[in-house]
């Protein structure tokens, strides 16, 4: 998707303090590491929650391209993906994979690429092509795979011919996105003696990691190790299974955070203490700011009182780095400062998460200043109405919906974009303000 200016979308205003359960998408996340695993499996597997949006679609739709056909149904609004996993066999190419948008699609797929024949050319939309992928690809060359750039070494398009041999250890660094590692660890269990990675620098966003690991483990994988500089995973195999996708915790950041925002209460349901996501932790740095959150087994939820005002934070979200929009947002609303840190990696997002969000907020009059590794973000008394432009990114467009509930005036354009994660959200959103009698 290329987004449409021209298209804006308006917010109710919350009149009152918003009251409201939500139901949010499962975890796309999560579904397409399944995905992956199932499709290296041997035998028919079961993903019951498969995500909505593109990134979801887009990783479908290359699977089947390469042999793994995905048949999905619908049942009481729940997508199921029934999967038909080759064990690691993929049709020969030359066959092209339009990941479109979606950066998880693009670095998993490029990965799995590794493991055929070829050739296959892996490509995506404009802004996708703008991003780095450079250390996966020099990392699938020391697996033995070949590696063409299309235009620039690191970039989409890229055609990858297989099959990746092993290596006694390669090294990447950690510090760039855990996409990376995710990728390689998903084709580890079906090469030659496994996977031996050392990373040259702390990894960020380790709890997406440990997603991987869980995953991984249910369909079968054995022994794999997460330790602070080094990533092992055993060569053995997947085992096809049944598996749920819960609810998306980076998605349930939004209706938690409209409770801040407004006051209230808002209910995420599905979502509960067990969560395997790092981004379920969202809840607590609310709390921090001056929310109560009670979470249970099946569900969250975060509580504000409208005479009780949100104060602002300091901290290090290198672990929940896609919740940054959501929480500066969220800060805008502070009557102290808030200090965001250890995210400079974000500006190489669907946007840069850094400048980008700040030059839309500035349009409102928020004082956000950008520093080399976050934000800053000052209290000011009222924000005005503006346009602002979502730059090709779902989680900026969502959370400037946000700030839609208590600012009169302000227009999001190309509010499409998040069809990527959430379809309904603009619908879902319209639904939190409560409805006068």
């Amino acid at each position: 998707m290329t987004g449409d200016s021209s298209t804006v979308q308006t917010v109710r205003l919350a009149e009152g303090p918003v009251i409201a359960e939500v139901t949010v998408p499962p975890s796309k996340s999560i579904a397409n590491r399944a995905l992956i695993c199932a499709a290296l499996a041997g035998g028919e597997s079961e993903i019951v929650g498969l995500a909505p949006g593109d990134d979801t679609n887009a990783m479908v739709d290359c699977l089947d391209r390469l042999g793994i056909p995905v048949d999905v149904s619908d049942e009481d609004g729940l997508s199921t993906g029934s999967v038909t996993g080759t064990g690691g066999a993929l049709l020969r190419g030359p066959i092209t994979l339009d990941t479109r948008l979606a950066g998880t699609t693009s670095r998993f797929v490029t990965a799995l690429a590794a493991l055929g024949p070829g050739p296959y050319l892996i490509d995506g939309a404009e802004p996708l092509r703008a991003r780095p992928m450079g250390p996966l690809h020099d990392s699938l060359h020391a697996l033995g795979a070949r590696v063409e750039p299309g235009e620039d070494w690191g970039h989409l398009p890229v055609t990858i011919s297989g099959p990746a041999g092993g290596a006694d250890a390669i090294v990447m660094p950690g510090d760039v996105s855990s996409q990376y590692v995710t990728a390689l660890m998903l084709i580890a269990p079906l090469i030659r003696d496994g996977l031996s990675l050392g990373l040259s620098t702390d990894l960020v966003s380790r709890p997406y990691v440990e997603i991987t690991k869980s995953v991984m483990e249910s369909f079968g994988a054995t022994d794999i190790h997460i330790a602070h500089r080094h990533v092992t995973v055993a060569e053995s195999g997947y085992e096809p299974t049944r598996y749920q996708v819960e609810p998306d915790a980076s998605s349930a950041s939004y209706p938690l955070a409209a409770a801040a925002v407004v006051g209230g209460a808002v209910t995420v349901k599905g979502l509960g203490e067990s969560s395997l996501q790092g981004d379920a932790a969202f809840s607590g740095v609310l709390e921090q700011m001056g929310c109560i959150v009670t979470s249970g087994p099946t569900s969250t939820v975060v509580m504000r009182r409208r005479d009780s005002p949100l104060h602002g934070i300091d901290i290090d979200m290198a672990h929940i780095s896609d919740l940054v929009p959501t929480l500066a947002v969220v800060a805008t609303q502070a009557t102290t400062p808030t200090r965001i840190r250890g995210v400079g990696f974000i500006r190489e997002k669907e946007s840069d998460r850094l400048g980008d969000l700040a030059a839309e907020l500035h349009k409102l009059g928020a004082d956000i200043t950008v520093e080399d590794d976050g934000l800053t973000i000052n209290p000011t008394d009222v924000l005005r109405g503006a346009r602002l432009d979502t730059h090709h990114d779902h989680r900026l467009a969502m959370s400037f919906g946000l700030l839609g509930l208590v600012v009169s005036g302000l227009e999001i354009a190309d509010p499409e974009v998040v069809t990527k994660s959430w379809p309904t959200y603009w619908d879902a959103l319209d639904a939190i303000p409560a409805r006068r009698a």
